[in-house]
């Protein structure tokens, strides 16, 4: 069976690009424009990992993170930031929040395969 990948970002392009890119390499995708709708979708799902953006309507990656981490089903998933943000401050912030990981955007599909596989072991 499949692992299972939430991606969320309000860009359409990256989600079609990590879409693709995840679905290549054998993940089932499941897509949130933003927060809030990741969190809606989440309520009634099973995830293996979390790939979020960082700067969104609704709510924004560091709230989607800070409620993936209150419910107990989702604890200890991985999280990872792909955003364009690089600074160490946004950095801590996400650490602070619960994230695993950060690759900032642009990315190549195989480093981001190589932080999923590793994080997913």
């Amino acid at each position: 069976m499949a692992r299972v990948i939430m991606t969320v970002d309000d860009s359409t392009s990256i989600r079609e690009m990590l879409n693709f890119t995840l679905n290549q390499a054998g993940y089932e995708v499941v897509e949130a424009v933003d927060g809030q709708e990741a969190t809606d979708k989440l309520a009634g799902l099973h995830i293996d990992m979390l790939l979020t953006d960082l700067n969104m309507p609704n709510k924004n990656g560091l709230e989607l993170i800070e409620w993936v981490r209150s419910m107990p089903k989702f604890k200890f998933i991985p999280i990872i930031m792909l955003t364009t943000e690089s600074d160490t401050e946004m950095k801590q912030k996400g650490k602070a929040a619960g994230a695993t990981g950060w690759i900032v955007k642009p990315f190549k599909p195989e480093q981001l395969i190589a932080v999923v596989k590793k994080v997913l072991r």
